[in-house]
């Protein structure tokens, strides 16, 4: 039985090329540094997004939690937003394995601003943990795929830098947000320390996530990236996915972007869905159902039996991915299913 997976972009499915340019990656051990393919998709990745050097690693989560093994100390404090991936998603991993302590702070949609975080800087004193990191997530997930304005972006490193601390930026879908601030990749870099992006999200690759910064910084980060169990070997099988995903996927994400404002527009007709479709950016879309008097466990699990996939992210929202392998039909059929569940 086939199932309309709204769920994540993470589902997606290696497209044929993809297959084709695994088969006939030509490989070696990565932890020499002797994968040709990974050393290929590196650089291509660095020179996109304007840094020095790039590392492929096998997921967004050790990503992250390299940037914050590099950019603290332990004792430290990492300023994040409360919805943010690296604090609710990550399995405290910068505590674990950084001896560092999320400093969450909310902001409205997400989206982080220097007044916030301005006002969670510890002063330099020895009765408080000193901040350590400021990391900003764009697009942000939970926060329903919203987008950082660059010029906020800009505004936060710059006073971030003057103030002495560094930042990291999740851009696990940072493809997603360069379309909405007509931007490209390398400026929105620019602005950050280090930057980690996922090539298995919208981008369809199977596995892997890239983290850049400069020379220095990926020197350093290739051992932690060993310690974590992050070496993998033969990895040209897989970045040979990757290095179709960033040549030839990036440009059909508006399409996705098509869609999710499809399926809000439609979500916001039925009764007892809140959700403003004005407010959908990219990709994901977070909709309040406690109007309509059902749990989202249970909304989830009558879709599943009109073969729609999607997932609460709390008692009261759920949340919704379009992708490439959803296509507009699909998400009509899941509007139809929606409305006859909550009838």
């Amino acid at each position: 039985m086939e199932f309309i997976d709204l769920r994540s972009d993470t589902v997606t499915k290696p497209t044929a090329e993809m297959r084709e340019a695994m088969a006939r990656a030509e490989v070696g051990d990565d932890v020499y540094g002797e994968d040709p393919t990974a050393q290929k998709l590196q650089e291509r990745a660095a020179e996109i997004f304007g840094k020095e050097a790039a590392l492929f690693v096998p997921s967004g989560t050790m990503g992250n939690q390299i940037a914050v093994r590099l950019h603290t100390q332990p004792g430290q404090e990492v300023i994040i937003e409360v919805r943010s991936h690296m604090f609710n998603l990550e399995m405290a991993g910068m505590a674990v394995i950084s001896g560092a302590l999320a400093y969450p702070i909310q902001c409205a949609d997400g989206i982080m601003d220097w007044d916030s975080i301005e006002a969670a800087l510890r002063p330099k004193n020895s009765s408080h943990a000193q901040t350590g990191l400021i990391a900003i997530e764009n697009t942000h997930n939970h926060a329903g795929g919203t987008v950082t304005p660059f010029e906020q972006m800009r505004d936060i490193t710059e006073r971030a830098h003057t103030a002495g601390v560094p930042v990291h930026l999740d851009g696990a879908r940072i493809f997603n947000a360069a379309i909405v601030l007509k931007r490209d990749v390398d400026e929105i870099s620019s602005l950050f320390d280090s930057v980690m992006f996922c090539l298995s999200k919208g981008l369809g690759a199977p596995v892997g996530s890239m983290l850049l910064g400069s020379r220095e910084f990926i020197d350093r980060a290739i051992p932690v990236r060993r310690m974590l169990g992050g070496g993998m070997r033969q990895v040209g099988v897989l970045a040979a996915a990757g290095l179709v995903a960033l040549e030839k996927m990036r440009d059909r994400l508006s399409e996705d972007h098509d869609k999710a404002r499809f399926l809000a527009k439609g979500l916001a007709e039925i009764r007892g869905v809140t959700l403003d479709p004005e407010r959908v950016q990219t990709n994901i879309l977070v909709f309040d159902v406690t109007e309509t008097g059902h749990a989202t466990g249970e909304i989830a699990a009558k879709l599943k039996q009109r073969r729609v996939l999607a997932n609460g992210i709390n008692d009261r929202q759920m949340r919704m991915v379009t992708h490439k392998d959803v296509s507009l039909s699909d998400c009509e059929t899941a509007l139809t299913a929606v409305r006859e569940t909550l009838q």
